[in-house]
């Protein structure tokens, strides 16, 4: 069965904010809610078998802000998972995986978005590993004391030393390094120093969307050498030029109102009340042209799935929620896509990699 495993879902940050940070207050996933793009009964629909959940936390948090965050949100996570466990099953390794698949659940694992959340030390990195979260996210949209990120002014023309150090020890310990978000100067710094496959959880094609969060030519050429994934998200702005286009616009009238850009919830508030011309609509052909290109760049071997729900306020038409994930994969089957490549975008490349970690 062809089944997706999707390399990023917001959905545990999501619930947060929904409910304050009050557990009881939390939306009913069983039930599903409309102010979300993810509950059970849609990601049956969408043949989700596995789901790398974020255990995100904002680049603004200072560090001890930033650790308790993080745990908060591996808390949730393990909460949600308990709460259904007909439906949810945790899952730490490639077999797990596959276990969780047979039995008909959701193979749920955790990726910690932002190196920030790691507070400088190798230590709490090592304790993220041991609670079960597979992979980093070496930035968020800011620049942390190691990394420089792709939406920030570059501090460190990449990794600094002890970011060379972050990669090595996650090599080590087997959490996959994560290149989304990054700077193009990160991505080949850490591609020059990891010994293990790594993943773009949720990026496109820079080529066919020329924004700072897609991925450069050189990078996807390289990636056949690392073993790596890009794994094709759904989010507007990275993979439309109008939408980029209109972004730009809706950037600089941020700025000149003092507000920043890089906040998604500033964004959506601002973006409601702005006099400029409404946004353009981003479509299922749009991501089908970032995953056509990221397969003809950097080979079939190398593409996957991360849609990125819950994590953006805007998705493209005919891609709203976690249902519509066999949408793509029908757009593709027409467009000459076999089966046995459309299983390897859709989760045995990122399983692959997931397996290679585990070793």
């Amino acid at each position: 069965m062809t089944f997706v495993l999707d390399g990023h879902n917001d959905l545990p940050w999501a619930l947060r904010e929904l409910s304050g940070g009050d557990p009881a207050a939390e939306p009913d996933v069983a039930a599903g809610d409309p102010r979300l793009h993810t509950d059970l009964p849609r990601l049956r629909a969408g043949r989700v078998g596995a789901q790398f959940w974020s255990v995100y936390v904002p680049g603004e948090l200072g560090h001890d802000e930033a650790v308790t965050a993080v745990l908060d949100q591996v808390d949730r996570v393990r909460r949600l998972l308990a709460a259904h466990p007909d439906a949810l099953a945790a899952a730490d390794t490639a077999d797990d995986v596959d276990a969780a698949v047979a039995s008909g659940r959701v193979a749920s694992m955790m990726g910690a978005e932002g190196g920030h959340c790691i507070a400088d030390s190798l230590a709490v990195l090592r304790v993220l590993r041991g609670l079960g979260v597979r992979y980093l996210t070496l930035t968020h949209n800011l620049n942390n004391n190691w990394a420089d990120s792709a939406t920030d002014t570059a501090r460190h023309g990449g990794l600094a030393p002890f970011g060379r150090d972050v990669v090595a020890e996650m090599n080590r310990i087997g959490m996959i390094v994560d290149l989304s978000h990054v700077a193009p100067s990160t991505m080949r710094d850490a591609l020059a120093r990891t010994t293990r496959p790594v993943l773009f959880t949720h990026s496109g094609a820079r080529a066919v969307t020329d924004h700072p969060r897609n991925v450069p030519a050189d990078v996807l050429e390289a990636l056949p050498g690392n073993g790596g994934v890009v794994m094709a998200t759904f989010v507007p702005r990275f993979v439309s030029t109008a939408v980029t286009t209109w972004d730009d616009r809706l950037r600089a009238a941020m700025s000149a109102a003092g507000a920043d850009h890089r906040d998604l919830a500033a964004r959506t508030r601002f973006a409601a009340s702005w006099d400029g011309p409404p946004a353009p609509r981003a479509t299922l052909a749009d991501v089908v042209a970032h995953v056509e290109h990221l397969r003809e760049a950097a080979g079939i071997d190398h593409v996957g799935i991360g849609g990125d729900f819950d994590g953006t306020s805007e998705l493209p038409d005919e891609l709203s929620d976690v249902s519509t994930y066999p949408r793509l994969l029908d757009a593709l089957a027409d467009r000459g896509w076999s089966a046995g490549d459309l299983a390897k975008l859709a989760h045995r490349n990122a399983l692959r990699v997931l397996r290679d970690a585990d070793a």
